[in-house]
C-alpha cells in the first residue's frame, strides 16, 4: 500500500504542466531600454590623432612628464592630456582629434610653447554622444513610468 502511494505521488510530481508567464509593461520601458543600448553601444575608442609634446627615458622621466603636464594644462586647460609608458619611453600626448587637419590646427597653437610637439596617429576617446537635454529626457521618461506605477 505504501508503495502505491509513493508511486502515485511520484507520477503526479512528473505530470505537472509547465507554467507560463505573461508580462504587461509600458511601451516607454521598451523605449528606455533602446536608449540605454544606444548609450552603451558607443565604442570606447576610435582611430584619430593626438599631439605628442614629450618623450623621455630614464629615472627622472616621470617627474619631468608631470611637470610638463602641469605646464600644458595651465596653458591649455580645455585639451585633455594623456601620460603613457611604452617601454622604455614615457610619452605625453594631448587631445582627441578625429582627423589630421584638426590636429594640425591645434599643433600651430601648441608648437610655440612646446617646440618638440608633433602630430601622431592614435586611438582616441570619442566625444560624448549624449547632450544634457537627452539625459534630461531620459530621466523624465523614467519618472513618468515610476509615477504611473504608484
Amino acid at each position: 500500500m505504501l508503495l502505491i502511494i509513493f508511486s502515485a505521488l511520484a507520477i503526479s510530481g512528473f505530470a505537472q504542466n509547465r507554467g507560463s508567464l505573461r508580462v504587461n509593461q509600458d511601451s516607454r520601458v521598451d523605449r528606455l531600454i533602446r536608449r540605454q543600448k544606444d548609450v552603451y553601444a558607443v565604442s570606447n575608442t576610435l582611430s584619430g590623432f593626438r599631439i605628442q609634446i614629450f618623450m623621455e627615458i630614464g629615472n627622472d622621466a616621470v617627474a619631468h612628464a608631470e611637470s610638463m603636464k602641469y605646464s600644458f594644462t595651465k596653458a591649455f586647460p580645455e585639451i585633455p592630456v594623456y601620460l603613457s609608458y611604452e617601454q622604455p619611453y614615457y610619452r605625453l600626448r594631448v587631445g582627441d582629434f578625429r582627423n589630421r587637419v584638426e590636429a594640425e590646427k591645434y599643433l600651430r597653437l601648441i608648437k610655440p610653447k612646446f617646440g618638440l610637439a608633433f602630430v601622431t596617429a592614435e586611438e582616441i576617446n570619442p566625444p560624448k554622444k549624449l547632450s544634457p537635454v537627452d539625459v534630461e529626457d531620459l530621466l523624465n521618461d523614467f519618472e513618468e513610468i515610476y509615477d504611473s506605477q504608484e
